[in-house]
């Protein structure tokens, strides 16, 4: 357990950051705030699209550039821009599309385009907007370039639809998923790992300086590669395994409580 202060903290949101609520806590908030004071960097790194970040930095006390997409873009809340992004290649989204329907003709589809939301007719979501695009997947991912694929079975069980991804995709792009019923594809490289990286160069801090807090598989890239790796106590048992320290779940600040004994209160 290291009582190194870091230079630079990365920290999931849900499941991790944010209380089950999906909301910043008191406390949370405070230990936040004795961080900016100590002048460390405070970065978001999340599987959501930058839609779904905009009011956070703000509540979290962050730095305005958010990690999103597990780490296909960088996206800067105060000028609404991206200012970094690896799309997975219009060819290739086709492709695997065109391959899961056939091997999992159950799955139904989903895409997320750097600021544009699409989805097959079929996919079942709570978050339609005007401006979602409905229809066919493949057609969208063909014309335009692709932040990630997102993919979609309830006729079979979410271990065996990971398989199913993981075997057509193989080592082509990235395949990972945090929950919810959905398996997440995006490019090659494109992972929460690549997202600190990117951060860190644009700080100037090293690796070796950071702390990272996270949950899922798809924080996974990150925590190995951060100086110090946490996990709430709530999370999957893949990131348990490989994490340099457990703290308590985000119902119980978990985050908080490292930053306390890390930066003091």
């Amino acid at each position: 357990m290291t009582e190194h202060q870091p230079r630079l903290i990365a920290s999931d949101l849900d499941g991790t950051l944010l209380d089950p609520e999906g909301e910043v806590s008191v406390r949370t908030r405070r230990a936040l705030d004795r961080a900016t004071a100590l002048e460390i960097d405070i970065v978001l790194v999340t599987g959501r699209p930058p839609r779904w970040v905009r009011d956070l930095p703000a509540a979290t006390g962050a730095h305005s550039i958010v990690v999103c997409a597990n780490g296909a873009l960088l996206y800067d809340v105060d000028e609404h821009v991206v200012i970094d992004h690896a799309p997975l290649a219009s060819p290739l989204a086709v492709e695997l599309v065109e391959h899961l329907r056939q091997d999992a003709p159950d799955c139904v589809f989903a895409c997320e385009m750097t600021f544009q939301f699409g989805r097959d007719t079929a996919y079942p979501t709570r978050y339609n907007t005007p401006e979602t695009l409905i229809g066919d997947v493949c057609e969208m991912v063909a014309a335009a370039e692709t932040t990630k694929l997102i993919v979609r079975d309830d006729a079979i069980g979410h271990d065996e639809l990971v398989r199913i991804v993981a075997a057509i995709v193989g080592d082509r792009a990235e395949v990972t998923h945090s929950g919810y019923g959905i398996v997440e594809i995006s490019a090659k490289g494109a992972d929460k790992g690549r997202g600190l990286r990117v951060a860190c160069e644009r700080h100037g801090i090293e690796l070796a300086d950071t702390i990272a807090f996270g949950d899922m598989p798809n924080d996974l890239p990150m925590l190995r590669i951060a100086g110090h790796s946490v996990a709430v106590a709530n999370a999957h048992a893949d990131v348990l395994a490989i994490v340099d320290e457990v703290t308590l779940s985000n119902a119980d600040d978990g985050v908080a409580v490292v930053l306390e004994r890390l930066l003091g209160t």
